[in-house]
């Protein structure tokens, strides 16, 4: 069986188990990622299956390129290899996208309520889906409490123990009101969504990358593995026949 470097081999192997680990973190990020502040028009709908699937998929491609590296299996490489090529253009095309309009995404502050101020005017269904979102959030108004004119509901107004913890603020006849408004903190909670599947597919294309790259350099040690050395010996100097009858004869004697 061919043999190829021995710390190449275990380094390809180690790869592949922090690139499962990293399919872990992607799945794991898939149950703890649910945006769902509120129901009804302001709920994020998040596919988390799709984190569930490229998961998946990167943990199966990482114990391929395990499999390949640990037993020399010249086609569970070049399966991996391939997987690698597809994977990182995958990640990296979507991943660069998010990253050079990140700036756009972050000016982009689209209120879903826009014609429904002030709040108090709007239908029974807007009101009540953005009743359901202060008590949740803990938040008074979409940009501020004036959303409500003066008709402030009892979902923006504070208990004893939310007033010692400095939540709220006092406005008008006395009352306490939460101080934060609830659209900022839904679009924080986007961006950062925003950021970890961008830093995700980064991180997945500079994975590939570098997997390509071990994976290359170990198939070609496959395909040419290293040849004995012959030594090249040079056969012991020996005397001609010619140079044997000269060397016999006796020189001339002279008188």
């Amino acid at each position: 069986m061919p043999q190829v470097n021995s710390c190449l081999k275990w380094l390809l192997t180690i790869f592949n188990i922090l690139f499962a680990i990293v399919g872990i973190v992607i799945i794991t990020l898939g149950l703890t990622s649910q945006f769902n502040y509120v129901n009804g028009v302001m709920n994020l709908d998040l596919k988390q299956s799709h984190f569930y699937i490229v998961g998946s998929i990167v943990m199966v491609i990482a114990i391929l390129g395990a499999v390949g590296a640990y037993n020399e299996s010249k086609a569970c490489l070049v399966l991996f290899l391939v997987c690698m090529i597809l994977g990182s253009i995958a990640m990296l095309l979507p991943g660069t996208l998010m990253a050079v309009f990140r700036s756009e995404a972050a000016s982009m502050q689209d209120n879903p309520y826009d014609g429904h101020l002030p709040m108090d005017q709007a239908s029974p269904i807007k009101r009540q889906d953005v009743e359901e979102m202060q008590m949740e959030m803990q938040c008074c108004g979409l940009f501020s409490y004036e959303d409500w004119k003066g008709n402030i509901p009892d979902s923006c107004l504070c208990s004893k123990l939310d007033e010692m913890e400095g939540k709220c603020q006092t406005v008008d006849y006395g009352k306490s009101v939460y101080s934060k408004a609830c659209f900022p903190i839904i679009f924080s909670g986007i961006m950062q969504l925003y950021d970890s599947v961008m830093a995700s597919f980064l991180t997945l294309a500079v994975l590939g990358l570098l997997g390509m790259v071990l994976s290359s350099v170990m198939i070609h040690q496959l395909r040419s593995p290293n040849r004995p050395v012959f030594l090249m010996t040079a056969p012991p100097f020996t005397k001609s026949p010619q140079y044997e009858e000269l060397h016999n004869v006796l020189p001339p004697k002279y008188y």
